[in-house]
């Protein structure tokens, strides 16, 4: 990590359910770092234990918007959502 000061957003249980949610961070523009005890990740996949967990940080200033998405997400709200097609994505369409 730099300089930055990080903020841990959230803790989850495992890899799996980290790299969802940093993926739905990310996508929204938020720089996003994991962190887990070393055991926990190298030696066995352990996920059920205080070794398991794994911290999502994102840096102090975007830590309130970050926060904001994430009950979004766990509320549900963001199940349904329309995605929004680019101009590149319409294009590779077919005509119909």
């Amino acid at each position: 990590m730099t300089d930055e000061q990080w903020e841990v957003v959230d803790e989850v249980p495992g890899d799996l359910q980290a790299e969802i949610l940093r993926g739905l961070l990310e996508a929204q523009g938020f720089k996003v770092w994991l962190s887990q005890e070393g055991i926990g990740h190298f030696i066995y996949p352990v996920t059920i234990s205080p070794m398991g967990r794994v911290q999502i940080l994102v840096p102090h200033e975007q830590s309130q918007s970050a926060r904001s998405l994430l009950d979004e997400y766990y509320a549900g709200k963001l199940e349904n959502m329309e995605l929004e097609a680019s101009p590149e994505d319409e294009e590779d369409d077919p005509p119909a």
